[in-house]
């Protein structure tokens, strides 16, 4: 399947200016993000980012927000509903590491680290980045505002307990 929303970035060809980039899905891209966030529909879909590489260090470090209005299916009602999700982000990468030496130093590396990302095959992928971040704001199991789960199970609980053996037994 082709990549239609896509805003690849070849790091170093950036200059060593801050650059600036809108992204703004279009019909095409919405059907696309849709398959990948696997939900009903896409209304919107839209990211500002900003980056910079400091050629020193050569460290990218990269900011904005992704904005979204989804489709989405309730998982009480299997209603479908409307929802606008708004993430800023904020994300590092090392242009000079790899998978490898990531994982070499890993032994040296505690939890609390902020560990930069890896830039994989010289290039990133803004649009990939923007799904990523809606991606990790949107609830598992969405549901219609509102909307409780009520639980009413098969038995009274006032008879007791009953086992499904004694189920069964009712059969006869």
């Amino acid at each position: 399947m082709q990549n239609f929303f896509s805003y690849q970035i070849i790091v170093d060809k950036l200059p060593k200016t801050e650059q600036h980039y809108v992204l703004k899905a279009d019909a095409e891209d919405c059907q696309h993000i849709k398959e990948i966030l696997k939900i009903p529909d896409v209304k919107s879909f839209s990211a500002d980012i900003r980056l910079i590489l400091d050629h020193k260090t050569n460290i990218l470090k990269l900011w904005g927000r992704a904005e979204a209005e989804l489709i989405l299916e309730s998982v009480i009602s299997l209603e479908h509903f409307t929802k606008k999700y708004k993430n800023d982000f904020e994300l590092t990468y090392d242009t000079k590491a790899t998978l490898k030496s990531q994982r070499e130093e890993e032994e040296e590396i505690s939890i609390d680290d902020n560990v930069p990302d890896v830039v994989i095959n010289g290039k990133i992928d803004l649009s990939d980045i923007a799904i990523e971040q809606i991606a990790l704001i949107m609830e598992d199991y969405p549901r219609k505002e509102g909307e409780k789960f009520d639980f009413k199970p098969d038995f009274n609980p006032e008879e007791g307990r009953q086992t499904p053996f004694a189920v069964l037994k009712k059969l006869k």
